[in-house]
């Protein structure tokens, strides 16, 4: 081992830490996680740096921090506080996100945001000289899944934001330990962000020098000049976008997904979803549904072991879209996010007189003055551009400890993951998908469904809303090598796999010819506890061009014992009839996007598109443009 006393990093070093700080960074005894820290101190000029590792007093500095310097403010509630993103840096920024690689993977990554390694590295490291000038640089340590398991990556970020550090805090177990007694040294994620120039709010000034830039190769996030947590906090979709590069050459899975147990109260039994959805379609929801368990929220890492299919939650809290959390559609989310002495950060909602949060969909009425992400805000207050700036920002957020539930899954903690034994994948359209449908096999269920996958944009992205996007897998913005690889990595994956987990896709936003959703939010419980018992064999379901979906007669009583509602066979015969036209429609979409975007995608998806198409023009004219359930027949 190297005497990192020796280091050409350890005299700055020391003289930037205090002797307790530089003690725990050198007792971990790693060459390469010392040289990272040494190389971004030198080159961002902090005015000092702090260590921490596992320890409480280590993370109530964070928080106390956070408070002194205004990057959060108390609110009226016991460990509640508030946190701006300035008026323009209120979600992921594409434009901004960058994925570094060279020059030979770049004709197969263009689509995938990507640009020549050398060139960004270049341009991302002019930004960050000196960057952090006057300020104080953490360098916290973080676990990607439980500890020492078979799951685990460890993670390092070192940022200039103590909220940012908070949130992490939060989000993820803490690394030290694991980082202590971790076997591969040189095996971690590493990430750099600085929030840049701050204004009088605090918020970040220079936007036009914001940039996520993503080295592959070298398995490092660069991030300059911005706060929301969606392009700061390294390890949320950063470190999914190493993960999903990393699983690829490694044989495993990194997804966009939730995991949930349904609870099957009359079998006395647990089944496993996982399940993938574009931003505020309504993942959280899913993953929180009232009854049921929740084990995490958004990202998964999926693994073979020992012939099954097991997942891990790689977070340990949640950073979830607060819009339209109320006590009648989100029940537990609500009443965790009202309980004082639970530690949590509202971001970009409406603080008002009383100094509580208030946010778009809470279902009771918001104070008419108050502040919120654009300053002082009273209610008719207009942008420099002359619009009306709603109280709270539609892609406002909470931040919270996932133990802090009162449904959650004590499985969230077990190394080796849960057994999964079905995948949901959910768009948001409003004429094309049914409310639930069970794939044929996992193959037709990747490439009919999860590759064509849609969605309307949403305030989670910047830019603009309502417009119909493709989403393959729920993951397009995060996929960090080619397509074509990424989606047969999926299909190889269940290869050794005893009982290959069932395929359903869901969509909670058909509508009415008037625009009305047909159903409440919560028939989503319904359609997951008809998966349940698809999964183990115990319903039937009527065939259609594409798959199977529910029979009336089950799901009536389903919707009874659920939701205690009456489900009538006409809203039935609404909600599942097949409608060929937009199927049509969506799959040529699909080939044109593929065709222009992913010159690797595999032929045998080309061609099973076509066949489908044909499939269903055929249909057409047998049945015209609906098929009611139960109608089609194979031919």
């Amino acid at each position: 081992m190297a005497d990192l006393n020796r280091n050409r990093y350890a005299s700055l070093l020391k003289s930037k830490m205090s002797d307790a700080s530089f003690t725990k960074l050198i007792a971990l005894g790693n060459e390469r996680l010392f040289n990272f820290v040494g190389e971004y101190i030198e080159l961002c000029e902090p005015d000092c740096g702090y260590m921490c590792d596992d320890s409480d007093a280590d993370a109530e500095y964070i928080r106390k921090s956070a408070l002194e310097r205004g990057e959060e403010t108390r609110l009226s509630r016991d460990g509640h506080t508030i946190h701006y993103d300035g008026y323009d840096d209120q979600g992921r920024a594409p434009g901004a996100t960058k994925n570094l690689v060279s020059k030979e993977d770049l004709p197969l990554m263009k689509s995938l945001q990507a640009m020549d390694r050398e060139v960004g590295l270049a341009e991302v490291r002019v930004i960050l000289k000196g960057i952090m000038k006057g300020k104080e640089a953490v360098v916290k340590l973080s676990c990607e899944g439980p500890i020492l398991s078979p799951f685990s990556i460890g993670c390092v970020q070192i940022s200039d934001s103590f909220y940012v550090c908070h949130s992490e805090e939060l989000l993820y177990r803490r690394g030290y330990e694991h980082f202590m007694k971790m076997e591969n040294k040189d095996k971690f994620f590493r990430f750099v962000h600085s929030a840049g120039r701050l204004d009088a709010r605090g918020c970040s000034i220079d936007l036009d020098k914001r940039k996520i830039y993503q080295d592959l190769d070298d398995m490092i996030v660069l991030s300059t000049n911005n706060q929301y947590a969606g392009n700061s906090v390294g390890l949320k979709k950063h470190a999914m976008r190493l993960a999903i590069r990393l699983s690829g050459k490694e044989g495993w899975l990194c997804e966009h997904m939730f995991i949930m147990a349904v609870q099957n109260e009359k079998k006395a039994r647990a089944t496993y979803f996982c399940g993938a959805f574009p931003s505020a379609c309504g993942k959280t929801a899913t993953a929180m549904l009232p009854g049921e368990k929740i084990v995490g929220d958004d990202i998964a890492y999926f693994r073979n072991i020992g012939g099954e299919f097991r997942a891990v939650n790689v977070e340990r809290g949640i950073f979830g879209i607060i819009k339209d959390v109320n006590a009648e559609d989100d029940p537990v989310i609500f009443r965790t996010l009202q309980t004082p002495g639970h530690e949590v950060i509202f971001s970009n909602v409406l603080t008002g007189p009383d100094s509580l949060p208030y946010w778009l969909g809470m279902g009771v009425d918001n104070p008419k003055k108050g502040k919120n992400f654009a300053g002082d805000w009273s209610e008719g207050k207009r942008d420099s551009e002359g619009n009306v700036i709603p109280f709270a920002h539609s892609n406002a957020r909470y931040t919270i400890r996932l133990n802090y539930l009162e449904n959650i899954d004590p499985a969230y903690k077990d190394k080796n993951g849960v057994l999964v034994e079905g995948i949901v994948y959910g768009g948001r359209d409003s004429d094309t998908s049914v409310p639930i449908e069970e794939a044929p096999d996992w193959e037709s269920g990747i490439i009919v469904k999860a590759c064509t996958l849609e969605s309307e944009t949403t305030s989670a992205t910047i830019g603009q809303e309502g417009v119909l996007a493709p989403q393959p897998m729920a993951n397009l913005d995060f996929i960090s090598y080619p397509i074509g690889q990424y989606f047969t990595n999926n299909i190889r994956f269940v290869e050794g796999i005893k009982n290959v987990p069932h395929i359903y896709t869901v969509n909670y936003f058909l509508k009415d010819k008037d625009g009305r959703f047909l159903t409440s939010k919560l028939a989503k419980k319904a359609w997951l506890h008809w998966a349940e018992l698809r999964v183990h064999g115990e319903v039937g379901a009527y065939r259609t061009p594409l798959g199977y979906v529910p029979r009336y007669e089950d799901l009536k009583p389903l919707f009874r014992e659920c939701l205690d509602e009456d489900f009538s066979q006409e809203l039935y015969l609404e909600l599942f009839k097949f409608r060929i036209d937009p199927w049509v429609a969506k799959l040529t979409r699909a080939i044109q996007f593929y065709q222009k975007t992913a010159p690797d995608c595999p032929e045998k998806f080309l061609s099973t598109w076509k066949s489908t198409i044909d499939k269903l023009q055929q249909a057409k004219s047998k049945y015209g443009p609906f098929i009611e359930p139960g109608k089609y027949q194979e031919s």
